[in-house]
């Protein structure tokens, strides 16, 4: 992705190490207003911060069908950030790129996430200050799945007679 304050030669890694498509959905220059920071001049005043995202997702249907409904409307997480902005809690634009990457690997199915979050002129001889992060979303562990039905299997769900005699 690339912003007026990011150059346009920084290269763009492969967000995949294997061959499975991969479609690269992004948000440029989202910007709004949220309080953040730990100085005494940030602490309760909405300043202005600038994201940037950009989202692997497994090859959208809509390449084929071109309809709306078999891929991501840009829509949802642009409302996503907005709301993000209003409740998010953190001080750091470390943590708050963290939770915009959290929110496009698992809310909205993103295996790969690169997020730039900046404070544009925080400085009067900056353009802008501010973090990139890139994140992979982790196969569950291998006992994720099999808890549950272990605990299935042995009798131990509410309401359940497997695994007693009468």
């Amino acid at each position: 992705m690339i912003s007026a304050a990011q150059p346009a030669t920084m290269p763009v890694p492969s967000p995949r190490g294997d061959n499975e498509a991969l479609d690269l959905v992004f948000i440029e220059g989202f910007t709004g207003h949220t309080v953040i920071g730990i100085h005494p001049n940030e602490l309760g005043i909405a300043q202005p911060v600038v994201i940037d995202v950009c989202a692997g997702l497994p090859r959208a249907r809509a390449c084929d069908t071109d309809r709306i409904a078999d891929t991501l409307d840009y829509g949802e997480p642009r409302a996503r950030l907005q709301r993000l902005l209003a409740e998010h809690g953190v001080q750091l634009l470390e943590a708050l790129a963290e939770q915009v990457a959290q929110i496009a690997l698992h809310e909205f199915g993103a295996a790969w996430v690169r997020v730039r979050v900046v404070k544009p002129r925080k400085f009067e001889d900056t353009e802008a200050v501010g973090v990139q992060i890139e994140r992979r979303r982790q196969a569950a562990p291998a006992g994720a799945v099999r808890a549950p039905l272990t605990l299935i299997g042995a009798g131990l769900v509410p309401g359940s007679r497997l695994g007693h005699e009468e």
